[in-house]
């Protein structure tokens, strides 16, 4: 009896065991197979990363102003599997009322294909750069929209409206960058594309963070994962502090609207830039990202002045005049010159009793000082013939490539090395290329390439080239690599780098660098340059006039003071005229302004001449470029 009872007993628990078994399978079924709402939950717990981006590291002068800033905007992102869901019922009228956007937005911003960029299952950019204030209106209302969420970000911008070309934009990451990247991207992130944006990305982008969440079957936050114990807290953008002076920048922007060209402007004793041109120049605050980043691109893109080009860099210009320095200081180096000999100059240089180059009038030129003060063509094209053919006028071959060699000492022909993207080498020529060039002849004279005595022919020079020339002569031998940025600032260890750039040093005696500075001293105090002379004010320039056939090309190299200089700088105008009357007075008024401060009273008259002056009537840029 009792062992029947026993029975029962066990029989009794085994059904209530299979009971809840199946009760437990059945649930489970209906969850995973019948009903979405656990399917959902597991798919949203799996996609449950939120992206915490950090703010970009700023950018600031060498005197601390700002130069970029960074202002708080959302992104609207789409997850198509939860809206899917809910299509039926979902309110675009309301939807696109809350955001300020069209229907026909909304149906272009869901992609027709998926795979690659975009996953049906993950959150991809809807709508980017969403103000503050519009966000707070559709935040109270988000929870209506399943499968849209909002992400903070921070926007790109520039308080001022000068260094376009320096500071460079930004834009969405391509496919290209983000397979690049190494995880580090995702579609609808941004990255510097131009200048220093895109030079230093690496360190002013800083580092991505995250939150683990749960979410309802409507997108909405639910919790955290483990109280957040998987969270990984962003890292700020590295700070940049620029070599460039702000005001020094703006004014030399300003001097050089309606005109087409360049400045560079350095600190001898670093290497530093402390202003870098081009004209004409656009807002950087115009290609910002945004709805009308599109149309501002295109505008600039069809201008035919070439907004875009960054002239300092990328134009490819004869340096003219400017180039005799060199001739003077190889020549004397190597010994075919002295700086007490006199050269006659009968209205240019002749052979054979014609006039093959010539000249302006100016008085006598008995030393290397006269001939730099007055720029005679006679004197140089002499002095560099005797160069070139002082192992044979009949192989000139050998003192070409020899004369390269100085060229290269000075970085021409070559790329500087500046912290910039897209610098170009400009061109040398060498003995091989004339070689080439004369090749049905089966020999050349340097006769025949006397152009180049007096930086015209085939030599191309980027403006840094030649302010970066005007450095190393200012420094009486030696040069430092021009760089942009003296100081990274890693905002959350607070810690300061100085970045050392390289001294390069040129084998060219430094008694010949100083005959070479007083006569561009004489240059501005008696000779082509008398306009951009300053009381007060030690200036060393040279000027330089390029023969172009839409109108001479204006140019002037300087630096100042002539002793212990502050600063070398480099002026290039388009279609100028005389090397004198444009290029000379703006180099000297930025040189006025960034050691004093002011433009004194009895310049204010050339000033403004600068200013009112319009050097783009002339057509269109006939500067080469890459």
């Amino acid at each position: 009896m009792a062992a029947s009872k026993l029975d029962v007993r066990t029989i009794s628990i085994r059904t209530i065991m299979v009971a809840i078994t199946l009760m437990l399978l059945g649930k489970a079924f209906h969850l995973q197979v019948v009903s979405d709402a656990w399917r959902t939950r597991a798919e949203s717990v799996g996609n449950s990363q939120i992206d915490q981006y950090p703010a970009r590291g700023l950018m600031l002068d060498r005197n601390g102003k700002l130069l970029t800033i960074n202002e708080p905007i959302y992104q609207i992102e789409l997850t198509y599997h939860q809206f899917a869901a809910h299509a039926a019922t979902f309110d675009t009228l309301r939807f696109c009322e809350l955001l300020g956007i069209t229907r026909d937005y909304f149906e272009e911003a869901i992609p027709q294909e998926w795979g690659g960029k975009y996953s049906k299952s993950k959150p991809f950019t809807f709508l980017s750069n969403v103000s503050p204030a519009v966000y707070a209106t559709f935040q109270e209302n988000l929870f209506q929209f399943p499968g849209f969420s909002a992400s903070l970000r921070s926007s790109r911008n520039y308080p001022h409206t000068v260094a376009a070309h320096l500071l460079g934009y930004m834009g969405e990451v391509s496919q290209r960058t983000i397979d690049r990247g190494e995880g580090r991207y995702v579609s609808g992130d941004y990255h510097g594309i131009s200048g220093l944006e895109y030079q230093y990305e690496d360190l002013l982008r800083g580092d991505k963070g995250r939150r683990l969440v749960y979410r309802d079957r409507l997108g909405r936050e639910a919790g955290e994962v483990l109280d957040g114990a998987l969270d990984v807290n962003a890292t700020v953008g590295t700070d940049l502090v620029t070599t460039i002076d702000l005001d020094l920048q703006e004014y030399g922007e300003e001097l050089m609207v309606n005109k087409i060209g360049s400045i560079v402007a350095l600190e001898p004793s670093t290497g530093e830039v402390l202003a870098m041109i081009s004209a004409p120049t656009y807002d950087p605050r115009s290609l910002r990202i945004g709805r009308d980043r599109g149309r501002s691109f295109t505008r600039l893109q069809r201008d035919t002045l070439q907004p875009l080009l960054n002239r300092a860099i990328n134009g490819k210009y004869p340096p003219g005049s400017p180039f005799k320095t060199l001739v003077a200081l190889i020549a004397m180096e190597t010994g075919t010159l002295e700086a007490d000999r006199g050269i006659s100059c009968y209205g240019g240089f002749a052979s054979g009793g014609r006039v093959l180059l010539g000249c302006h009038s100016h008085p006598s030129c008995r030393t290397v000082e006269d001939a730099i003060a007055q720029s005679c063509n006679a004197y140089f094209v002499t002095a560099w013939l005797e160069n070139i053919n002082r192992y044979g006028s009949l192989t000139p071959e050998r003192g070409l490539d020899e004369f390269n060699e100085y060229l290269y000492q000075f970085g021409l022909g070559q790329k500087l090395g500046i912290d910039f993207p897209g610098e170009i080498a400009g061109n040398v020529p060498t003995s091989e290329y004339y070689t080439k060039r004369f090749a049905r002849d089966q020999f050349w004279r340097a006769i025949w390439i006397r152009s180049l005595a007096i930086g015209q022919g085939e030599y191309e020079l980027t403006a840094l080239q030649t302010a970066n020339m005007a450095a190393a002569i200012a420094n009486r031998g030696h040069w430092y690599t021009p760089h942009l940025v003296k100081e990274v600032q890693e905002g959350d260890q607070g810690l300061t780098r100085e970045l050392t750039p390289e001294r390069h040093d040129i084998d060219i005696d430094r008694d010949h660098f100083e005959t070479v500075v007083r006569g561009m001293r004489k240059t501005v105090t008696e000779g082509t340059a008398r306009i951009a002379n300053v009381p007060g004010i030690e200036i060393c320039g040279k000027t330089g006039t390029i023969q172009n056939s839409h109108g001479d090309h204006s140019s002037f190299v300087a630096f100042a003071p002539a002793n212990n200089p502050k600063i070398a700088i480099m002026v290039y105008v388009e279609n100028g005229g005389f090397g004198g009357t444009v290029a000379a007075p703006i180099a000297s008024l930025m040189i006025e302004k960034y050691l004093t401060g002011e433009i004194s009273e009895n310049r204010k008259w050339l000033e403004q001449r600068m200013l009112d002056k319009d050097m783009t009537q002339r057509g269109e840029s006939t500067i080469r470029v890459k």
